[in-house]
């Protein structure tokens, strides 16, 4: 069997093990290319310390760490071991730390990763050097360890070498060779090397390099203090200078510090000072590269790094009596979101990125790409670390350079998740974001999107439901944070009256053109030929058919649709199906255009004056749209509510909006609408059982397994994913949980447990304020019935909790079809 040629871009850790993957699958013809000499090339893998820790919050990078850790373990070199379980430890000298770290240990428990928490004792006994009077305890997770990171590249490229693949030093690609929008091969120094799969595995140089194929690669390299100490006396002789480090790493992430051993002597990697971005283009790429000096490697900045040697002294006090011998500011990439960037260039087949990727994650995101690139579909879900997951505007040099730093700083924080990016802020507002700022919006932001989460003119409602009889339970303090009770009273008027939502910031596409339903019918599962004014809740799988994206899909004319969509990756992989004769339109429309949803039972109360449409069930029926007017406005009204009431989307053109939103609440104002906001929104969901595409299920889960077996028509003569459904066999079901005691509240990822065994995990949560307790979502066994309790740990607490059968509200569908 002929397989493609490829190029890898990259002889480092990720370029190394990729070729080690793709040769595992019968790529035979992989030819690695670097600027620098093998193995230790000058980049960042050439002086990474080799920390591999599994725990993550992002279920994807846990599982692309957990690979790692195990596949380095099987590694053979000649010169010694390519990883070491040394285990790691991280210490909390703060309540907050104390309180995350069992946030982590729920994180680990969920995803199968071994672990404990130890007291100040236990912590010392595994490290000694630690004064325990210092911390509060730690979390120990015993198969971290340490990466001899050139000896892995080596042993992975000595393998990938015996099976065909060829390694080639000193050859600086300064082109890729490309026809008919597909890569043919790249240009080096020395002469042209054929290819048909080219890799971009280039580390801190790959936002450089993307811009030679018109491709914006969004990572910034930033310089990351790390210094060795002195030798500590009471580890004189414990190591040999094989084994090189027997203590866990440590991590003292309330000072934004770890440690690793080097023989008797520590190292110490510092994320405590100011971001250092690092312009590529002034490193020396001429002079001779060794261990000592490369390109990598810049200069020590002592002053920088003081505060980092006090706090170190402080922990480990034996370190007093040393002091730092050689250090350098060492360069590796960081992104806007931190993860890792992933896929094929859209516009350039064959092209494909595998960047910013750390040690820690790089046979993972190795073994990713190799099943990504031969079987077509990646292994695991990888909407995190996606090429196209961002925004047009997130692409911008100053928004990937203020964020990237802002992600350094963050590195170590506690943080919470609904913490917001502190800037850039208000770069993409709603036409109606003066008068959410006037009614004291509070925001989050999602998409560059500025969205209400609540709404403070609506604390006098508050206290009158309250005064009516809500009950609304305190909250601790980390429940607390990025939220009101406010939220709830807004939950609990759009049940009883009237709300209005900004729906803006949901993307919507138009895909238009005499090939439009075509195109639609096979990328989605649903039934979408159906007459003009439809509109029709489906879903988009991969080959594999695991849930890639949901969609609500209007036909508003016989060849034009609305798509309401997730995403830019979405946008991306219509793209990518698109028909080459020019059949099918694609637009983003978002930006261009606007949307209020109208909810609850006094909805059509306060709309039907303002519209001549029949609003009625004979005239407008549920999951239909029409074209109607507003006032003199043009609008598009869609008869659908991700919140399970009464209710209408209504678009029109953004130019419009600010009219609409007066309109609206003119018409409102004697029915006692409100605006409300994007807490409520959520809890609303969860409560009629709406899934979330990307939180509560992904390419990993099957229609079936997330309870949306509805969305799909087996009966239609083929859909992408169609033919694998049927073989897969899915041992979890989504379903949703009742927390017990009313106060109890979960924010998603925490394990769930039946017994003594973890069986599962949340996805998502909301306080309901119809049934008066937290409702969630979780990935739970199969066979797990409703009524069975189970529990949640949340942070230092367990939970217990119901599992009931969704929807938990109006599961007649009565509210929304009256």
């Amino acid at each position: 069997m002929t397989t493609p040629k490829a190029v890898i871009v990259g002889a480092g850790i990720v370029g190394s093990s990729l070729a080690d993957e793709l040769t595992a699958r019968g790529w035979t013809d992989v030819t690695v290319l670097d600027r620098g000499p093998l193995f230790a090339t000058g980049g960042s893998t050439s002086h990474a310390p080799g920390l591999v820790f599994a725990t993550n919050p992002s279920k994807t990078m846990t599982e692309l760490a957990s690979y790692t850790l195990e596949k380095f373990s099987s590694l053979e070199h000649p010169d010694g071991w390519c990883f070491n379980h040394v285990g790691g430890l991280e210490v909390a000298t703060t309540e907050a730390r104390w309180t995350d770290l069992h946030r982590k240990a729920g994180w680990a428990a969920s995803r199968g990763v071994e672990h404990e928490l130890l007291d100040p004792a236990e912590c010392v006994a595994l490290h000694p050097l630690i004064d325990p009077d210092t911390i509060l305890g730690g979390l120990h997770t015993p198969r971290d360890g340490l990466a001899k990171a050139l000896r892995a590249v080596e042993a992975q490229a000595t393998r990938a070498m015996a099976r065909g693949a060829r390694f080639l030093p000193h050859q600086d690609v300064v082109e890729v060779v490309e026809s008919n929008g597909a890569v043919r091969g790249v240009r080096t120094t020395t002469g042209i090397v054929d290819a048909d799969i080219v890799v971009c595995c280039t580390g801190f140089w790959g936002r450089e390099f993307g811009r030679r194929v018109g491709l914006t690669i969004p990572l910034v390299p930033m310089a990351h203090q790390y210094a060795i100490t002195t030798p500590v006396a009471s580890r004189a002789g414990v190591n040999s200078p094989l084994a090189e480090a027997s203590l866990p790493i440590l991590r003292h992430q309330d000072q934004d510090l770890y440690f690793r051993e080097h023989g008797d002597r520590l190292g110490i990697g510092y994320y405590g000072h100011r971001p250092m971005p690092s312009d590529v283009g002034a490193l020396d790429y001429d002079a001779v590269i060794s261990l000592d000096e490369m390109p990598s490697k810049l200069a020590f900045t002592p002053g920088d790094f003081e505060e980092a040697w006090l706090q170190s002294a402080a922990l480990l006090p034996e370190l007093g009596d040393g002091k730092v011998e050689e250090g350098f500011n060492g360069i590796f990439s960081f992104t806007p979101d931190g993860h890792s960037v992933m896929g094929e260039h859209r516009e350039l087949s064959g092209f494909w990125v595998a960047e910013a990727v750390w040690v820690t994650h790089s046979a993972g995101v190795a073994r990713t790409m190799a099943e990504w690139m031969v079987d077509g579909t990646p292994g695991i879900d990888v909407h995190e670390t996606d090429l196209y997951r961002f925004e047009d505007a997130a692409l911008t040099d100053d928004f990937i350079l203020t964020t990237s730093s802002q992600s350094f700083v963050e590195v170590y924080d506690v943080i919470h998740p609904h913490d917001q990016r502190k800037a850039p802020r208000q770069v993409r507002t709603s036409p109606f974001y003066e008068r959410q700022v006037a009614l004291g919006a509070q925001f989050w932001e999602a998409g560059l999107w500025e969205r209400p989460a609540w709404f403070e003119s609506n604390g006098a409602l508050l206290d009158s439901l309250i005064a009516d009889g809500l009950e609304i339970p305190a909250r601790d303090a980390w429940s607390a944070r990025h939220w009101s009770p406010i939220a709830v009273a807004e939950a609990a008027w759009t049940r009883s009256h009237v709300a209005a939502y900004d729906m803006t910031p949901l993307t919507r596409y138009e895909l238009s053109g005499p090939g439009a339903l075509d195109l639609l019918q096979r990328l989605t599962t649903n039934n979408l030929d159906k007459s003009v004014g439809s509109v029709t809740y489906t879903l988009m799988l991969d080959e594999k058919g695991g849930v890639r994206s949901d969609l609500t899909v209007a036909r508003l004319r016989e060849q034009t649709f609305q798509v309401g969509a997730n995403g830019p990756t979405d946008f991306d992989w219509i793209s990518r199906h698109l028909p080459d004769d020019g059949s099918v339109s694609l637009r983003d429309i978002t930006g261009a255009t606007c949307c209020i949803g109208l909810w609850g039972p006094l909805a059509r109360t306060v709309l039907g004056p303002l519209t001549p449409l029949d609003l009625t069930n004979d005239g407008l029926r549920y999951f239909r749209s029409a074209a109607t007017t507003i006032g003199s406005i043009p609008v598009t009204l869609m008869r659908v509510s991700y919140v399970g009431e009464l209710g209408w989307e209504i678009y029109t053109s953004a130019e419009y909006g600010r009219a609409l939103w007066d309109l609206i609440f003119d018409a409102g104002a004697p029915h006692g609408i409100i605006a409300a906001g994007r807490i409520a929104f959520n809890s609303l969901r969860i409560e009629k059982g709406y899934r979330s595409a990307g939180t509560d299920m992904t390419i990993e889960h099957t229609p079936s397994a997330a309870g949306l077996d509805f969305a799909v028509r087996m009966s239609k003569d083929t859909f992408i994913g169609k033919e694998a459904l049927p073989q897969r066999d899915s041992t979890s079901q989504l379903r949703t949980l009742r927390l017990a005691d009313p106060a109890a509240v979960v924010l998603g990822k925490e394990p769930v447990s039946f017994g003594d065994d973890v069986v599962g995990y949340v996805t998502s949560a909301g306080w309901s304020p119809t049934v008066g307790a937290c409702l969630a979502f979780a990935w739970l066994p199969s066979d797990v019935s409703d009524g069975t309790e189970v529990h949640v740990a949340y942070l230092e607490t367990t939970y217990r909790a119901t599992v009931v059968a969704d929807p938990v509200v109006d599961p007649e569908m009565k509210r929304i079809r009256r």
